[in-house]
């Protein structure tokens, strides 16, 4: 067996799961533009490297639209949105919703969010342990989103079994309970829709709504796009950047020591985070839009094209010591929130959490150790996010 094939047999594994990074290395040395087979049965290219991933996240070449790709059959409920078009239809789409994203709105939301995380912790402050995902790290972001959007309380948990069931689906697990969740999300997306075409409120879905009364500027189908990607994106990268990040912490104590002494390098140390062990592993797919060669490599128009984010992230051409986990590093150029038109929007708001939620957690509970053996830790499968299920903690020494 050569090199190659072994990389191949490796990749997406549980072992690959649970620490990608060496195979990343073998990747980006050997063969950063790799042709392979990916778990759901799809033929594509995987590019590992740092140089060709920047490149390829920009390149117009690479459609993001799968219609163009596969055909209008190929799509569904969740995938007409910005985040799975191209231009001109990806500037309206994302002009709809970065209203919502502005930097003076999500500054304006920096005390409520800290009293988010707050109460969060005063709820587990009596006990001895906590599940860091559950009880927190989900809870905040979901709890933030849920707000923006006008989505009740009382079904935010709701949405965290149905954004798990989508993503599932995008990992090709579409069995019985992730369609009936799916089916579950879309019922409950079009009485929503209607309640607010009868009574608006401040929210962005009734600001989208309205929109599209006003006009065809959207869509049914792109409104279930566009609520799906702002659910799920909105808080599964935050929800993982606090566990990994967390986690980095856990194994590394001089850096969490560092970073409880001196609190205001948080912000370098948010960045480090999603660069050392960041929350998406992959990018959404790309297909070649045209017969075209990219660094040498002939790609046919059709073509699947993923970019390992978290490798880019860790080659030694861009980043110095690239697997060390250091808080006090310069800024860096990561790719953990993408490259060009399709930088995600929600950045901003998920460094705001991060950092107030793992500075409010070090200053609350200075003393919190994990419980167990970190390498006993459960990692969610797919090629989607990386963060594993459980953190389970003890709060105090």
């Amino acid at each position: 067996m050569n090199v190659n094939e072994s990389l191949k047999n490796a990749l997406f594994t549980k072992e690959f799961t649970h620490n990608p990074y060496p195979v990343y290395e073998k990747l980006r040395q050997s063969d950063p533009i790799m042709n392979l087979q990916f778990p759901d049965g799809r033929h594509g290219w995987l590019i590992s490297s740092y140089a060709e991933a920047v490149e390829a996240l920009k390149d117009g070449r690479f459609s993001k639209d799968v219609t163009k790709a596969m055909g209008a059959e190929q799509t569904s409920v969740f995938s007409t949105n910005m985040l799975f078009s191209d231009p001109p239809d990806h500037k309206r789409l994302r002009g709809l919703v970065q209203k919502g994203f502005t930097p003076q709105r999500i500054a304006d939301m920096r005390s409520h969010i800290q009293e988010i995380a707050d109460n969060l912790l005063d709820a587990v402050s009596s006990k001895d342990t906590m599940n860091l995902i559950d009880e927190y790290a989900f809870k905040l972001p979901i709890i933030v989103i849920s707000e923006i959007l006008g989505v009740p309380a009382e079904d935010q948990d709701k949405f965290r079994v149905w954004s798990n069931s989508i993503i599932g689906a995008s990992n090709q697990e579409m069995n019985e309970q992730v369609v009936q969740h799916m089916n579950e999300f879309i019922d409950y997306l079009k009485d929503w829709f209607a309640k607010v075409r009868e009574l608006p409120g401040d929210d962005m879905i009734s600001q989208l709504v309205i929109a599209e009364n006003q006009g065809d500027r959207l869509s049914e189908q792109e409104l279930y796009g566009v609520v799906t990607l702002m659910i799920i994106a909105g808080h599964e990268t935050t929800v993982n950047l606090i566990g990994n990040g967390v986690l980095a912490l856990l194994e590394h104590p001089e850096q969490r020591k560092l970073l409880q002494e001196q609190p205001e390098r948080i912000h370098g140390a948010i960045e480090e985070m999603l660069r050392y062990n960041g929350p998406v592993e992959f990018s959404t797919s790309r297909w070649a839009a045209e017969d075209l060669e990219f660094h040498g490599v002939h790609m046919k128009k059709g073509d699947l094209v993923v970019i390992a984010l978290n490798s880019a992230n860790r080659d030694s051409a861009q980043f110095e010591d690239p697997d060390l986990f250091d808080i006090t590093r310069e800024k860096s150029q990561h790719l953990a929130f993408g490259k060009g038109i399709h930088l995600c929007l929600g950045a901003p708001l998920a460094r705001l959490e991060g950092e107030i939620a793992i500075n409010t957690l070090l200053r609350r509970f200075p003393d919190f150790e994990l419980q167990g053996n970190i390498d006993e830790l459960e990692w969610r499968p797919g090629m989607i996010v990386r963060g594993v299920k459980e953190i389970p903690i003890s709060l105090r020494s």
